[in-house]
């Protein structure tokens, strides 16, 4: 580091000054699945769930288990987020609209869904490069590497863990991280 010394005394680091800040979950801005824009900020001091979730994949039932974890905690400052992703083999092609509609009338979803995105690639939304970026968030486990991975973040913003797809929405293994989350304030 190049420190430089300016007025009153007072050291400047300017290869610091250079770097951008390290960010935060709060700093995304997302489009919920009607294509409003949603600040990630309004969930701070909540647990969340992130899921990159697909209707014809074989792991699709999991949005079954995923609202009943909602149901089960929301009152106790869980919020399951769901972002429809066609990034494994087409198993999420339809519109926003078609999907909202499959999550509704077949899982009776009443968890935030938001806007279809790129969950690898070149095209990968920037909240889940984020979320994916092991030296930002050490418990990631790096790439999604299916449908319905889940992202376990703190009330205070921090990823807490990351799933694979399974284990499954019931399991002991996240109810019993879903539950450790909530307890701490």
């Amino acid at each position: 580091m190049k420190w430089m010394m300016i007025a009153a005394g007072i050291m400047f680091c300017a290869a610091c000054a250079a770097e951008e800040p390290v960010p935060s979950i709060y700093d995304f801005q997302v489009d919920d699945i009607d294509s409003n824009p949603v600040s990630m900020s309004e969930y701070r001091g909540k647990v969340l769930l992130i899921v990159n979730v697909a209707s014809k994949c074989g792991f699709t039932r999991q949005y079954a288990g995923l609202e009943k974890l909602y149901q089960d905690y929301q009152d106790q400052g869980l919020v399951v987020l769901g972002f429809p992703a066609n990034s494994f083999m087409g198993q999420e092609p339809g519109t926003n609209e078609e999907i909202k509609d499959f999550c509704t009338s077949t899982y009776g979803v009443t968890f935030p869904m938001f806007s279809k995105i790129s969950v690898k690639g070149k095209d990968m939304a920037p909240l889940y490069r984020y979320l994916t970026d092991r030296k930002l968030n050490p418990p990631s486990e790096g790439g999604v590497t299916w449908n319905f991975n889940k992202f376990l973040i703190s009330r205070d913003g921090k990823m807490l863990n990351h799933f694979r797809p399974r284990p499954g929405p019931e399991s002991e293994e996240l109810r019993a991280a879903v539950e450790a989350a909530l307890e701490t304030p």
